[in-house]
């Protein structure tokens, strides 16, 4: 009696597609999105081209797969920080610290990936991601603020939007200069500064 034997599988992956992700991200880092081949990709990522392209698709879908990885990532690690059970203060001090942190991490490139490099990419998917993110980032600051008025730290006419809006400009700017080379001490000062300025009371118009 002949018994039927499944089908061999596939040979399994020599690699793992996380990490092949965060080799991909310094690729792009190094070259801008732009001067990056798939060869570029192909000798970065150590996968073969078949494979690359098998799993991870073409240079902009590995690139949007990059984006998407980073920003969740960095996302989580920044509402930890504004959402921690501190101080209104200390909380967006920290948010900003964060941004000064993550762009001067040592042994990687400066600055951010949605700042400094997706933004130049001529691509209307990637534009409407980047969008998304910073309007998640802003609704997240307005969150805390609105947790702040709650708690009584600061007064119920606060201008929440535009300041959750100045938030989220100056951590921008913070990494910009990061990558620019500023150095982070200076940037940390500059972050628990802009913490206080945006904590500032609402300024009522200006009699003649």
């Amino acid at each position: 009696m002949v018994q039927n034997t499944p089908a061999p599988r596939g040979r399994p992956r020599s690699f793992d597609e996380i990490e092949a992700l965060e080799k991909a991200t310094q690729v792009f880092w190094s070259k801008g999105y732009d001067g990056v081949t798939i060869d570029d990709l192909v000798a970065g990522m150590g996968v073969g081209r078949p494979s690359l392209y098998a799993v991870f698709g073409d240079k902009r879908a590995i690139f949007l797969r990059v984006l998407k990885a980073y920003a969740e990532r960095k996302g989580a690690k920044a509402a930890k920080a504004l959402l921690s059970p501190e101080s209104l203060r200390d909380s967006i001090a920290g948010f900003l610290r964060f941004a000064v942190e993550s762009a001067t991490e040592k042994g990687s490139a400066r600055g951010c990936l949605m700042v400094c490099v997706a933004p130049l990419v001529n691509d209307a998917e990637v534009q409407r991601f980047l969008q998304s993110a910073v309007a998640g980032g802003t609704a997240l600051v307005e969150r805390r603020f609105r947790d702040g008025i709650s708690a009584g730290e600061i007064a119920s006419d606060f201008p929440v939007v535009a300041r959750a809006t100045q938030v989220t400009d100056f951590a921008r700017g913070l990494t910009m200069r990061a990558q620019i080379g500023m150095p982070r001490k200076t940037l940390l000062k500059d972050a628990d500064e802009a913490a206080d300025l945006v904590l500032l009371p609402r300024r009522e118009n200006a009699g003649p």
